[in-house]
């Protein structure tokens, strides 16, 4: 899996071979076709481990904490983690070059959906909105996570994840702060 995931993170989907991959593994094509029966589904299997992975970060960071402050830093954070961390795993979930392929589209919006899932209980909680109205303020919480941290990482400049997580957390916290907590 690890040897797959390095090739799709360098190549995409489509410039990706399962020769390469064997050959990265250490073993033979035939072997890899007895675990995967294509290389759809080996990339199905590693993108399903990257939306797991991404979507516990979120909700460990919910689960850190009952300061809505702090639960918006780590949020974001964890969306700042996750792009940061050395596999390159973000990009299957936030890049996918096979989006068009609807197993996939389902997969990568699944990290959208049940982050914002997460989010909108709380934010339907402590504000007494309606779910609807919870769940577009979770999404635009949830794209803002994810869109600023890929900028981050490719565009970032001089600023260390410290210093852009507290940027992005602080815009966010000073817009999802305005609404008002219920008793």
């Amino acid at each position: 899996m690890s040897a797959a995931l390095e090739v799709f993170v360098a190549q995409g989907y489509h410039s990706a071979a399962m020769d390469d991959i064997a050959e990265r593994a250490g073993v033979s094509k035939p072997v890899l076709y007895q675990h995967f029966p294509g290389k759809l589904e080996l990339y199905l299997a590693l993108l399903d481990a990257s939306c797991d992975t991404m979507i516990a970060n979120c909700r460990a960071a919910l689960e850190s904490t009952h300061d809505n402050k702090q639960r918006v830093a780590a949020a974001i954070d964890a969306f700042f983690g996750y792009v940061a961390h050395d596999t390159g795993a973000f990009r299957l979930v936030f890049e996918s070059d096979l989006t068009n392929e609807p197993e996939v589209r389902a997969h990568v919006e699944r990290v959208t959906i049940e982050c914002a899932e997460m989010i909108a209980a709380v934010i339907g909680e402590d504000t007494g909105l309606p779910a609807d109205a919870s769940k577009l303020l979770a999404v635009s919480l949830v794209g803002m996570a994810q869109v600023s941290a890929r900028f981050w990482l490719t565009e970032g400049g001089g600023l260390d994840r410290e210093q852009a997580v507290a940027l992005v957390s602080g815009l966010a916290w000073r817009g999802i702060r305005g609404y008002p907590l219920t008793d």
